[in-house]
């Protein structure tokens, strides 16, 4: 279980980034927002997204949720932090199975979340609000919250390599 979970967004995911906390806490995790805490169209989403990818860095049992528009650029910037690993969700109909190497096999649409933990330890996970209802958003940050890494040791050694 992560020891800190923080949240941020921009105005584009502003709305899924509040509803997302309340889910959060249902989930029992206690989260830390920040920001933005009111909703500013012009506002620019590396203002909330630095701040988080730096927390979740120098906090190794931490992850991060970070919501914009199409979740890309949150993840370019996210990961230009040393340490950080953003993977992207658009939900689960832009997604297709894949089979992993370990045989696991999901059909629900939701490997572009499980896979990117299990594989990559990813600790930021960034959404597509524009792309992701409500309940996907629920369920994919239930399944980053709670998917362990592999910790095998093919895994790990491509990840000593970032």
């Amino acid at each position: 279980m992560p020891n800190n979970i923080f949240i941020a967004s921009d105005h584009a995911g502003f709305a899924l980034k509040n509803a997302l906390i309340e889910h959060i806490r249902t989930l029992g995790y206690d989260i830390i927002d920040l920001g933005p805490s009111t909703l500013d169209p012009e506002d620019d989403y590396p203002d909330f997204v630095t701040p988080l990818a730096k927390r979740v860095a120098s906090e190794p049992e931490s992850r991060g949720i970070i919501i914009g528009g199409s979740g890309q650029g949150e993840a370019m910037c996210a990961n230009r932090i040393p340490g950080v690993r953003a993977a992207v969700f658009y939900g689960p109909r832009h997604v297709t199975a894949a089979l992993d190497i370990e045989g696991d096999h999901s059909q629900d649409g939701f490997d572009a979340v499980r896979l990117p933990r299990r594989h990559n330890d990813a600790n930021v996970l960034a959404i597509g609000a524009r792309f992701v209802s409500g309940e996907g958003a629920d369920e994919a940050v239930r399944i980053f919250l709670e998917t362990p890494f592999s910790d095998s040791p093919r895994h790990a050694r491509r990840l000593a390599k970032f």
